[in-house]
């Protein structure tokens, strides 16, 4: 494993000049002040200078362990990382101050500092979504354990993006089923996203999928009941006006209103 420092091996007592990586000459080594290392590390963050942070964070660990400073240098180390893209040592880092300081007051931060290294890192619908349920288990990590503060309540609202990421693989799954005519399987993606995902932005569209591929099967009852669902719960949809059309073969501007009273009095 690589070593984060340049440095080969410790400082031996006394002023040694080592050779550093590539062969560039090293300054001596100092015993530096907390204050300073600390210091030196905030002035980075705020010049954007992450890795250089997160190595001076580093230092303050390593020269200062049991200073008061060397606990917030921990945290500011995983958020330098988290700032350089490196989500991975960020997680790392952030485990560590919760494992080693659990009732610290800023605890509640390392817990919300994982959740958004695994948030950032949703990839498109079209990939594998283990990242985006990682993210949802520590979003909801931050909720349970912190709900009244402020990172419970922005975990809140990331969680439904997560959700809503979710539930569109489901539905790009299905729609792949759907069109190799695959229509069962393509009933239970869409199935899932009506009954996992009810909040989301995809529910309108999984039910006007439903109605298409119960048609397609021969259900008629069953398109009918879906489409009636749909039709109640977002009346002025495109998806729905879809669905009405496919099931009477007109728009919803001329829809009967003894057609769907007559479905949806079955169901409710």
């Amino acid at each position: 494993m690589t070593h984060r420092f340049c440095l080969p091996w410790l400082f031996l007592a006394g002023a040694l000049a080592l050779a550093g990586c590539g062969g560039d000459k090293k300054d001596t080594y100092v015993d530096t002040p907390v204050e300073t290392l600390y210091n030196n590390g905030m002035n980075s963050l705020a010049a954007g200078q992450w890795d250089r942070a997160d190595k001076q964070f580093d230092e303050v660990d390593r020269q200062h362990p049991y200073s008061v400073w060397a606990t917030k240098a921990q945290l500011m180390s995983a958020y330098a990382l988290y700032q350089n893209d490196k989500y991975d040592e960020s997680i790392v880092a952030a485990d560590r101050f919760i494992q080693l300081h659990p009732g610290h007051r800023d605890v509640a931060y390392a817990y919300y500092l994982k959740a958004l290294d695994y948030y950032v890192q949703i990839a498109d619908v079209g990939r594998d979504q283990r990242t985006t349920e990682l993210a949802m288990s520590a979003l909801a990590e931050v909720v349970r354990r912190f709900p009244d503060s402020r990172y419970g309540r922005d975990a809140r609202l990331k969680i439904d993006l997560a959700r809503d990421h979710l539930a569109g693989k489901e539905m790009e799954i299905g729609r792949f089923y759907e069109r190799q005519k695959s229509y069962l399987a393509a009933i239970n993606r869409f199935r899932t996203v009506v009954d996992k995902f009810q909040t989301t932005t995809h529910v309108p569209e999984a039910l006007e999928r439903l109605t298409e591929c119960y048609l397609a099967l021969g259900l008629q009852d069953e398109a009918q009941k879906t489409a009636a669902v749909l039709g109640y719960n977002y009346p002025g949809s495109a998806w729905y006006g879809s669905a009405y059309a496919l099931l009477t073969g007109r728009t919803t501007g001329t829809a009967s209103p003894g057609w769907f009273g007559e479905v949806v009095n079955w169901i409710f």
